[in-house]
């Protein structure tokens, strides 16, 4: 009974601490048991044991919370020590040289994924992302491209859940989705105009681990405007090309697994 109920208080501050990489910057108390579920006495617990260890700080004008040094600390460690990160980047320099275009890099994590890092465009107007924030994976051309690869228990799971809509062109309809994942699995590569970010126009491609698990994307954005249908036409053999070279570092002999659970890519 004692592991349980260890596990589950475990559960419980990690569910908060990972509130703080989605949405505001500042957190209250009420809003945090309100969309975990959660008493406000528990929350207020679970807080003030994450203060006491730097992990958030509190705001005074707002009398709310935000991720502290500690919190930081650890992310920076982790980017850091991230070989998806440190074997991207000499691809995404070279990529954004070639493109004109800000290049990222993606990894996956629970309920979504995150940028690790960029090498934003030299141009004056340009596109440039949040590193370290979790975004869905049914919401532009990284996450539904890491999304196609999932196999299909986790695809499922995805589809069937909060489906919401970032911009005014996200794609919320499940069936519409499992209709562009197949499409993805069959060229090997995602598209996207606005669907994530207001105005962007990106190109994405997965990349795997040695055993074919998808791990994470790497990507070309910049505005609509220049990111346009024949720009990432021209884009796609280049990002492909830097795609299966990360894979290929991280292990992966090449080419577009098979999704597990279904019988074809």
């Amino acid at each position: 009974m004692g592991d349980i109920q260890g596990t589950e208080a475990a559960a419980r501050v990690t569910d908060v601490l990972l509130l703080f990489t989605d949405g505001p910057k500042s957190l209250g108390v009420s809003a945090i048991a309100r969309e975990l579920g959660l008493s406000k006495a528990v929350v207020h617990r679970i807080l003030r044991t994450l203060a006491d260890r730097r992990l958030i700080v509190t705001e005074p004008d707002t009398r709310g919370y935000r991720l502290g040094p500690a919190a930081a600390a650890l992310g920076a460690r982790a980017l850091r020590d991230s070989h998806l990160r440190t074997a991207a980047m000499p691809l995404l320099r070279s990529l954004q040289q070639d493109t004109g275009e800000t290049t990222t890099v993606s990894a996956r994590v629970p309920d979504g994924r995150v940028y690790l890092d960029q090498v934003e465009s030299s141009r004056e107007i340009k596109m440039t992302v949040e590193v370290g924030r979790r975004f869905p994976l049914h919401a532009g051309s990284s996450g539904t491209c890491m999304l196609a690869f999932l196999p299909q228990e986790e695809q499922e799971a995805v589809l069937a859940g909060d489906l919401r809509a970032l911009t005014s062109r996200t794609v919320t309809s499940a069936q519409t989705l499992r209709s562009r994942l197949a499409e993805v699995r069959r060229l090997g590569y995602a598209r996207s105009s606005g669907e994530r970010q207001e105005g962007a126009g990106s190109v994405a491609a997965p990349v795997f681990a040695f055993d074919g698990t998808v791990v994470g994307a790497i990507s070309v954005c910049g505005p609509v405007e220049r990111v346009d249908a024949g720009a990432r036409e021209r884009f796609i053999p280049l990002l492909r090309e830097a795609a299966d070279s990360l894979s290929r570092s991280l292990g992966w002999q090449g080419g577009l697994p098979v999704v597990p659970g279904r019988q074809s890519a």
